[in-house]
């Protein structure tokens, strides 16, 4: 495990990372979703990428790495970039979980690994719509301090920055920056995942030209139960590109 310092306009990152295999000739860069970080998917794909170079990052805010003020997903996606630009080389895949999915189709990715990714915005319940209303009615009058009152339980423990990034990203659609991928996707999704359903995962195979979709039992975390599948799955494609070559 290392740190990188990456600099994005007047503010430096520390950047905590790890690489396995790192002479091997095909690199993966896995990131992982909101609320995780690298070591989940350390624990999932470590013993299944055995041919690949590994890259496991710490997204600003998680794991290791640091924050310094509300960020979104156009924010995180450019200190990958810059991480990805210390490296010898590009990634040949990226695969993302959730928020990191989203991080992803960002990234320019010549083939592309999405985890139940988000971005597919679902309409919320009466009650959490009304509570967002009245969070931003009262922020400009003095109150936004209270915003613990505002929050849902998994997000009362958090801190004042990583809530306020979670605001600019939980709503951000996405649909078009799926629309407009052209790269080679896998698309794989928990059967019965209740932070982002199914008919985000059949969505966005439905709009990326060039996808397969692979739904599995299990919920937001299904990789855990399913990674040598999906590691299969991703050096059949290759193999498969390979040949066609």
């Amino acid at each position: 495990m290392a740190k990188k310092s990456i600099k994005v306009g007047l503010k430096t990152y520390n950047i905590s990372y790890e690489i396995i295999n790192p002479k091997a000739q095909i690199s993966v860069l896995i990131l992982h979703g909101w609320g995780a970080s690298k070591q989940i998917m350390k624990k999932a794909f470590g013993n299944v990428f055995d041919e690949f170079k590994q890259i496991y990052i710490d997204l600003p805010g998680f794991g290791e790495s640091e924050i310094f003020s509300p960020l979104n997903t156009k924010d995180y996606a450019n200190i990958v970039k810059k991480f990805i630009k210390t490296l010898p080389q590009a990634p040949d895949i990226v695969l993302g979980h959730s928020f990191g999915g989203k991080i992803a189709t960002l990234l320019e990715p010549k083939f592309l690994v999405l985890l139940s990714s988000s971005g597919i915005v679902v309409k919320k319940r009466l009650w959490v719509r009304f509570k967002i209303a009245l969070f931003k009615f009262l922020k400009p009058l003095g109150f936004s301090k209270f915003y613990r009152l505002f929050a849902s339980k998994d997000v009362s423990g958090m801190s004042r920055v990583m809530y306020e990034t979670l605001k600019n990203v939980v709503d951000e659609n996405f649909y078009q920056n799926y629309k407009n991928l052209e790269c080679k996707t896998l698309i794989f999704w928990g059967k019965s995942d209740k932070a982002t359903p199914l008919t985000s995962g059949q969505t966005i195979h439905e709009i990326v030209k060039d996808s397969k979709f692979y739904p599995l039992d299990g919920d937001h975390f299904f990789f855990l139960l399913h990674a040598k599948f999906i590691a299969d799955e991703i050096k059949n494609e290759l193999k498969s590109q390979s040949e066609q070559k």
